[in-house]
């Protein structure tokens, strides 16, 4: 026969499932909520809609970091693994963005007559084109 022990709780410990399904309804509401900006009349301005939807997202995104990964709960050690991290990250896009946009500049003459051609949006008055000389 298999003895088992039985693991006595200290009754000070309070359960956190009261914490973890509010967390859930609100995670509900959010997605209701993300739901109905991209159906609404916000999304006829699409840098207010895509704004309001990352808010949105954003805050789901710190629920679940929070609550479901347990950091809500860490101690001072968080900081020091999350914020270079961020800063990091914040670098790199930074360091990248210029790149990507301006990487036609630095076409070598074969590269350049062999690429596609961009596709343009019509220009309004007071639009600049940046001209491409070989």
């Amino acid at each position: 026969m298999i003895e088992t022990k039985s693991v006595d709780r200290d009754p000070s410990e309070k359960s956190n499932t009261k914490v973890f399904v509010l967390v859930f309804l609100m995670l509900c509401v959010l997605t209701a909520l993300s739901f109905w900006v991209a159906n609404s009349y916000l999304m006829e301005n699409k840098v207010v809609g895509w704004a309001a939807m990352m808010m949105v997202s954003v805050a789901k995104a710190m629920l679940v970091i929070l609550f479901f990964m347990h950091l809500w709960w860490e101690r001072a050690w968080k900081y020091v693994l999350t914020i270079p991290a961020l800063f990091m990250g914040l670098l790199l896009v930074l360091l990248l963005v210029p790149d990507v946009g301006y990487r036609y500049l630095t076409y070598s003459k074969d590269r350049r007559e062999n690429a596609p051609e961009p596709v343009v949006s019509e220009l309004t008055e007071g639009d600049s084109v940046i001209p491409i000389s070989d």
